[in-house]
């Protein structure tokens, strides 16, 4: 699969998640749904380490995200959930955290700024929280190891997720965990091949798609 293909499966699952969390939350689309964020969260990896200026391309995504907290805002004052800050900035600070860690020479001085990283992501609300943020730097951390990434991704979901498995719908969650861990395969399909350039798709779709789902929430 190249980045194209990863960018729509990934759009499409999405829109799919967020008609589930909108119109039928806890049900098979949700499930599908946690296909989406790891897949954005690859893709960020990349186009991050593809840019030329990174400040730039960081400014990008953080203006983004400010254009997107308004539909993000709607979409979840619709089911009464109380809107942290959007995915945009979810990638931003995991971006950050990969600048972080390069900038010091001791892996172990890298490590702990991706935790204050992943602790400012807590004191910030961003949506996925310590847990997003870590996914992106896995994804670079292990770019260059497949059996690596996997295992310590799976983990990651693992720990993300025991705690509703056990005290909370032991089936749901496994269903939620498995689905995260399938997108993985699609992942580790990927051929670095750009595939159709689409520069601003997701960055226009992700606020464009969440107003129009509360836009027929209210309609409705």
């Amino acid at each position: 699969m190249n980045s194209f293909d990863l960018k729509i499966v990934g759009i499409i699952s999405m829109l799919i998640d967020h008609i589930g969390f909108v119109f039928w939350d806890k049900s098979i689309l949700r499930i599908i749904g946690r296909i989406a964020f790891p897949i954005f969260a690859f893709q960020s990896v990349i186009g991050y380490e593809h840019t030329n200026n990174k400040k730039k391309h960081l400014l990008k995504i953080f203006l983004f995200g400010v254009i997107s907290q308004a539909s993000y805002y709607l979409m979840n004052d619709a089911v009464n959930q109380f809107a942290k800050l959007n995915i945009m900035f979810t990638i931003l600070l995991g971006l950050a955290s990969i600048s972080a860690f390069n900038k010091f020479k001791k892996k172990f001085d890298g490590f702990l700024a991706v935790s204050f990283v992943c602790f400012l992501g807590i004191i910030l609300r961003v949506d996925y929280g310590w847990f997003g943020i870590l996914l992106i730097f896995f994804f670079y951390y292990f770019k260059n190891n497949k059996r690596k990434m996997v295992l310590a991704i799976c983990l990651l979901f693992t720990l993300r997720y025991i705690l509703n498995i056990v005290y909370i719908d032991t089936i749901y969650y496994l269903k939620v965990l498995l689905s995260s861990c399938l997108s993985l395969i699609l992942i580790c399909l990927y051929n670095k091949k750009e595939g159709i350039k689409t520069k601003y798709l997701f960055y226009v779709f992700y606020p464009l798609h969440m107003l129009v789902i509360y836009l027929i929430y209210i309609i409705l």
